[in-house]
């Protein structure tokens, strides 16, 4: 199945207001009494910069069709909902009942292609991944296919690491496909230079393996087709179900990975630069170099990712939102 480039694209985004008195109300009829990362503070905070996403969306990628975001119900109070661009999403409107209510974002990603009115081709983003330089709808689909970058990698299973999700996707991708197979019918994905000259050595060197042992990703917004979201719910029923019952994330979920990763093992993907992206875990020895990034709009995409390493949040948010205010001064018209 193909889709032409020319064909609208749409973004997607799921938000959080961790703040809100309600929605801790209702997360608190079902938290877990231990603190694990999947249920902490540091996953639901809020920044309180979310207008410069949008910002950034309307000045570097105004050709995007339809902005659909997602929330449990709550709303910044700026946001003009009028906006002709924007599609206002509950998690009532598109995740089926039985999984409701949910403070998974995992449940939320793997029901995204039910959105009404989504485009078959989507850019899926989380609150925390900004575009800070002009981007072309080709730098997300092309030949219509998705753009990734492609490549084996091996599986990190550190403490408070995404290595358990990681893994149960991949562990989807092997039991539907052969990785022989996939290498040798694309090569030229696997083995282009777009990738990155360490990427493609290493998907050399783990060649050997008949089973695929992991992939490469950034922590970066996916391009995705609709359609690859119901083949791997039709594929695998009961383990996306299993995952979706969850009310917060647990060890051994599949998340949206396993959609990007079966594009990846299908071929249908478009190499793009592994310089496209870059990701900064916020720690203390790298967010001086992080604020000094922003404003400079030296890649065209930028995550800035809570950890439990973050310490004087406060202080760091204010940081983080003038560093955005040098880039993106101006309001946008999803701004009141």
């Amino acid at each position: 199945m193909s889709f032409d480039a020319s064909k609208p694209i749409d973004f997607v985004m799921i938000w959080v207001d961790g703040n809100d008195p309600e929605w801790q109300k209702e997360k608190a009829k079902y938290d877990e009494r231990v603190v694990t990362l999947a249920n902490s503070e540091v996953r639901f905070r809020d920044w309180d910069n979310l207008q410069y996403w949008f910002r950034a969306v309307e000045k570097f990628a105004p050709w995007v069709n339809k902005i659909h975001f997602v929330t449990w119900g709550h709303l910044p109070s700026w946001l003009d909902t009028s906006n002709p661009k924007l599609n206002v999403v509950n998690h009532k409107d598109f995740i089926p009942e039985e999984y409701l209510p949910t403070f998974s974002s995992h449940t939320i990603e793997l029901n995204l292609h039910r959105i009404e009115g989504l485009a078959e081709q989507f850019v899926y983003f989380n609150d925390d991944t900004f575009l800070t330089a002009p981007v072309k709808p080709e730098d997300f689909f092309k030949n219509g296919k998705p753009c990734d970058t492609v490549a084996q990698d091996c599986i990190f299973f550190g403490k408070d690491s995404a290595g358990h999700y990681n893994g149960a996707d991949v562990t989807v991708v092997n039991a539907h496909f052969d990785k022989i197979s996939c290498i040798k019918k694309n090569p030229e994905i696997w083995f282009n230079l777009k990738n990155g000259f360490r990427n493609v050595v290493r998907t050399g060197l783990l060649i050997p393996w008949k089973w695929f042992p992991g992939f490469y990703y950034q922590h970066a917004a996916n391009s995705f087709l609709k359609y690859n979201f119901n083949e791997v719910w039709q594929a695998e029923p009961e383990i996306l179900d299993k995952t979706c019952s969850h009310k917060f994330r647990k060890s051994g979920d599949v998340n949206q990975w396993v959609v990007k990763f079966w594009q990846m093992a299908k071929g249908e993907v478009s190499v793009r630069s592994w310089k496209f992206a870059e990701c900064y875990h916020i720690k203390e020895t790298n967010f001086e170099n992080l604020l000094k990034t922003i404003p400079l709009g030296k890649c065209k995409m930028l995550c800035i990712n809570d950890t439990s390493k973050t310490i004087n949040f406060e202080d760091k948010k204010i940081r983080v939102k003038e560093a955005f205010q040098k880039l993106l001064p101006e309001k946008s018209k999803f701004e009141i």
